[in-house]
């Protein structure tokens, strides 16, 4: 049988940052009405050679040919007028704006200077019903979930007509009922005769969507499958280079004394609205407490005013008796509360920042690094240096900035601040949330060796395996409340589902 003529080819592709070779002389092709997966751990390359598709980068050596004709894409325009449109991690929509608006920002006009905006949502409306995009195209963009924002950003590439469509990590944010949806609108473009590139890293996900798959390592391709003839196991190994751990050792530890307690806890969001109702909860010595719980149902509230930074309307949280005070983050600190928020680069790190200066936020006045206003950098050189070891933080230095490094390096960055002081209560809020397996894998363990020197954890998690792989007590976040608590060794799966999709009995 006659071999399609690839939609994409990528011929020997390079591109470097100053010492750094991210993609090294790469072929890839893209065929017609598939979904071809690029995995990879963070770092290998996958966001560098679509940024080069989609006109972001100029590549360094190689050429691209779309449906066969050789082409030059100095600009994401470029890129848009030969059918390829890209969707990244972090959506690039206007909150202010309408859908309708931040649809057909930046796109010709059949009228000229004017827009004709009655037809504009016409095409939005048709789009929206021949791929199952439903979204209300007068909604102001901040008012949508996020799944909601990911089909606005959808519809943006559809609305420019393109039939290559590029998809960087569209299920990181997600929760299960909206990869469904996503799912479903992928399998309706590709039906319809459009090909897509995802790139993810969860490899379940690859499985259930892709027809075929490459596979990245330190910037070269070192695999490719056909997705009907592989399996998680081994793109696991193929992307790590080493065999990786299926599942955790999670010891049975002895549960200690109570340590962090919430009682009747109400906050509001950010719309004045009743977001955490009534909780209560305890989290012992030696224990991982995982609330679980569809993305907008209260958990980021919930944590936020643990942690200080969001005023409560009622309730007490303490930490071993002592009862901590509203809106002081400072304290939560100092009685030992570590935190991992859920997002690494808007509330967890200073990303113009060096590494150094990030690793010493919460302690730089401390008396071992600072006397009389001003630091000690010896002893602030030697902390950061012992940690990027510790942590194994893949940098080039203690000064490196912070926004250079991957995803998994940047999680790293904040685990090594905020487990180094041995804090004996860790919050972590979608610790793993972006990361390739190899980092995952890590993380994972750094959370069961901090349990089992004694911390208390509260583990918020959309990602139910990784609930069910790190928790002794699981519970269920719904709208609010809290719908069902069990062990993990007596929950299942089906009971767990039923609570978040807030079904009690």
């Amino acid at each position: 049988m006659e071999e399609k003529t690839p939609v994409v080819e990528m011929r020997s592709i390079r591109k470097e940052f100053l010492d750094v070779v991210a993609n090294k002389d790469i072929d890839f092709k893209l065929y017609p009405g598939e979904v071809c997966a690029l995995l990879g751990e963070n770092g290998a390359g996958k966001t560098t050679l679509m940024n080069i598709l989609f006109g972001y980068y100029a590549n360094d050596g190689g050429e691209i040919f779309i449906r066969g004709e050789k082409v030059e894409l100095s600009s994401p325009k470029d890129a848009i007028l030969k059918g390829i449109g890209m969707i990244h991690q972090h959506f690039t929509l206007v909150p202010s704006q309408t859908v309708l608006e931040n649809i057909i920002i930046g796109a010709e006009s059949e009228k000229g200077f004017f827009l004709d905006l009655n037809r504009a949502r016409e095409r939005v409306l048709e789009l929206e019903d021949r791929f199952g995009l439903k979204v209300d195209p007068d909604a102001k963009v901040w008012t949508l979930s996020v799944g909601e924002q990911q089909r606005v950003e959808i519809l943006k590439a559809l609305y420019r007509e393109v039939d290559i469509l590029i998809m960087d990590e569209p299920t990181a944010v997600l929760a299960p009922k909206e990869v469904e949806d996503l799912f479903s609108t992928l399998k309706s473009l590709v039906a319809s005769g459009k090909s897509i590139v995802f790139i993810s890293h969860k490899l379940h996900e690859v499985i259930e969507i892709s027809d075929r798959i490459v596979v990245l390592r330190n910037g070269e391709v070192v695999a490719e499958r056909k997705t009907k003839d592989t399996n998680t196991k081994e793109l696991a190994n193929l992307m790590v280079g080493r065999e990786v751990l299926e599942r955790l050792k999670k010891k049975k530890a002895k549960v200690g004394e109570p340590v962090l307690r919430v009682e009747g806890l109400t906050v509001l969001n950010d719309k004045g609205l009743e977001a955490v109702k009534g909780i209560s909860l305890t989290v012992h010595e030696r224990e991982v407490v995982g609330i679980a719980g569809v993305s907008g149902n209260g958990q980021t509230e919930l944590v936020e005013a643990i942690f200080g930074i969001r005023d409560y309307v009622s309730g007490t949280i303490s930490v071993r008796e002592r009862s901590l005070k509203m809106g002081k983050p400072a304290e939560r600190v100092e009685v030992g509360i570590g935190r991992i928020p859920e997002d690494r680069i808007e509330t967890g790190l200073l990303m113009d920042l060096t590494i150094k200066e990030n690793l010493i936020l919460e302690n730089h006045t401390s008396p071992e690094f600072s006397r009389n206003g001003l630091l000690n950098h010896a002893r602030i050189n030697d902390f950061s240096d012992r940690l990027i070891r510790e942590f194994s933080i893949k940098a080039s230095g203690r000064e490196t900035i912070t926004k250079s490094l991957s995803g998994g390096n940047l999680q790293k960055v904040i685990l090594a601040r905020e487990l180094s002081g041995k804090p004996g209560v860790i919050i972590a809020s979608q610790p793993t949330r972006g990361l390739d397996v190899g980092a995952m894998e890590y993380i994972h363990n750094k959370i069961l060796e901090e349990k089992d020197r004694g911390a208390a954890v509260l583990l918020i998690s959309e990602d139910l395996d990784e609930i069910f792989d790190l928790s002794d007590r699981i519970i269920v976040m719904y709208e609010g409340r809290l719908m069902g608590e069990a062990s993990a060794e007596s929950a299942s799966r089906e009971k767990i589902g039923l609570w978040m999709s807030g079904v009690a009995k």
